[in-house]
């Protein structure tokens, strides 16, 4: 069945804008549209289509458009860093670039002329932002230190690099896969640690065996939106590592021509799955996979609770090391950018791969050269052992740059920690995660705090506040925090997550 013959009688707008015209097709439009002016733009084709690109307009900014990149696994060289440094930096200060919680990167502050340029540069240096926004598969995540673990199971970069040049035709776009009735992420784990949050993705593969053969338990329908937030469940199946982009594609199809497209708030896949009930749908997957699927293995290999990777870590390869370094609320400017670079290619062996925390890690520095690297400037910036409240904080882009979010995240998330680690004395590292609104864009759900931006009324005024939630756990038995606290106004948060801290962490009050 083909995505338009899967079109049901009732729409959403969204669906009509692509049934009067495919995402994809403004990729051969773009040079006119860059000659035109963003301003002479369509409305659809420049708040909507453009996604299908990875470019996105911004109200809030208008003019400084953001590009969101594909980059499976968060595998990049010092080669691509600094041709995105190159481009975020000529933009000086409204130029940055943040680290996503899909080990992906977004640009900011771009011109909208200069994006035909920017395309050629990308795919010189071998990158894309083909299908990253809108109803298309996101970023396709795996473990930040696949090929280089002792503990891992298998390298997932050529799994994650396969998946996402099936969905994208090798980064030149598949229309095959650009009209879903929603957005879609897929992550494969490769170790014990579930270092991919599985249990938030509509397919994760985490590793198992069966019957002594290494494979793939097969989870599906986990999601966080405004209205309903999801765990995965098993799929009750099990697939070798050579069928994971094709299983990928085969229920891709499935929810393709047989997801709602009338609401979109019960258009994610876990909607699907509840209409029909799991065997319906994993019957219509074996269908359209052309075989059937063995029983999931009765256990998984996660066994660990989730490593952040921050610090020096021997690799596998004897007398090698890979460095985590923490990024700030994952933000970086251009200079940053390729001081990275360098000391990626100094030092290790000029990868660089992000993580689902928002931070980097460098690969393959030898034991001669830890010494020298540990006294490099840059760390005192990006350090290899930052306090516990600032190690763990993860956000979402916020106010500044989002016009979704209600509050203002990234500085606000970084000086409170800041502030509260001056104040409080921790023997653990506590997961704080920062959204600015319900679509969950910063995971507050599996933190150990996370807090959702909102709005609430004091002292007669509108103000931002937030929502707190609690007990979300990763890594073995994940699950899905809870709200337990309504509309507290930022102004009054310092406090309350103090008092947190002390009751529930095992904080104590410095003298």
């Amino acid at each position: 069945m083909t995505p338009s013959a899967a079109a049901p009688t009732k729409l959403n707008k969204f669906e009509k804008y692509k049934v009067e015209k495919d995402g994809l097709a403004v990729k051969d439009e773009l040079k006119q549209f860059s000659e035109l002016g963003w301003e002479a733009l369509d409305e659809t084709d420049l708040v909507h289509r453009l996604k299908w690109l990875g470019i996105f307009f911004r109200p809030v900014t208008p003019g400084q458009f953001m590009l969101r990149l594909r980059i499976a696994n968060g595998i990049l060289n010092a080669e691509q860093l600094r041709v995105l440094a190159s481009i975020v930096q000529r933009y000086g200060d409204d130029g940055s670039a943040d680290i996503t919680t899909r080990q992906n990167l977004q640009l900011r502050g771009i011109r909208f002329e200069d994006f035909p340029n920017i395309f050629e540069q990308l795919q010189q240096a071998g990158l894309t932002s083909i299908q990253s926004g809108m109803d298309n598969v996101r970023n396709i995540t795996g473990s930040p230190v696949a090929g280089i673990d002792g503990a891992e199971f298998i390298d997932t970069i050529p799994l994650c690099q396969a998946i996402q040049d099936a969905i994208t035709n090798h980064g030149t776009g598949n229309p095959e896969y650009t009209n879903l009735p929603r957005k879609f992420n897929i992550a494969v784990a490769g170790g014990p640690d579930n270092s991919v949050h599985a249990e938030i993705n509509d397919i994760a593969y985490v590793p198992a065996f069966k019957d002594g053969h290494f494979g793939f338990n097969v989870l599906v329908g986990g999601f966080f939106s405004a209205k309903r937030c999801e765990a995965a469940i098993p799929l009750n199946a099990w697939v070798t590592a050579h069928q994971l982009a094709d299983l990928s594609c085969a229920i891709l199809r499935v929810f393709r021509d047989h997801g709602s497209r009338a609401n979109r708030q019960k258009s994610r896949l876990m909607w699907l799955i509840d209409d029909w009930g799991l065997d319906q749908f994993r019957a219509a997957v074996e269908a359209e996979f052309g075989q059937s699927l063995p029983d999931a293995a009765p256990n998984d290999e996660i066994a660990w609770d989730k490593r952040d990777h921050i610090g020096i870590h021997p690799q596998k390869q004897p007398g090698l090391h890979y460095a985590g370094l923490h990024v700030p609320v994952g933000r970086l400017k251009a200079d940053e950018m390729f001081e990275i670079a360098r000391l990626a290619q100094v030092y290790g062996h000029g990868d660089i791969r992000l993580t689902v925390e928002q931070n980097l890690i460098l690969t393959g520095l030898e034991t001669a050269k830890l010494d020298a690297f540990r006294q490099e400037p840059l760390l005192k910036t990006f350090s290899l052992s930052p306090a516990p409240l600032v190690r763990e904080l993860v956000s979402c882009t916020g106010a500044k740059f989002c016009n979704f979010a209600l509050v203002e995240t990234k500085q606000r998330a970084l000086a409170l920690a800041q502030d509260l680690t001056e104040e409080l004395n921790l023997t653990q590292a506590v997961r704080i995660h920062w959204t600015g609104c319900p679509n969950s864009c910063g995971q507050p759900q599996v933190a150990d705090i996370g807090l959702m931006g909102t709005k609430t009324r004091k002292d007669g005024q509108t103000v931002e506040a937030v929502d707190i939630y609690m007990g979300g756990k990763v890594g073995k038995d994940a699950q899905l925090g809870e709200r337990v606290l309504k509309s507290i106004p930022c102004d009054d948060l310092k406090p309350v997550l103090r008092d947190l801290l002390l009751e529930k962490f095992g904080a104590t009050a410095r003298a």
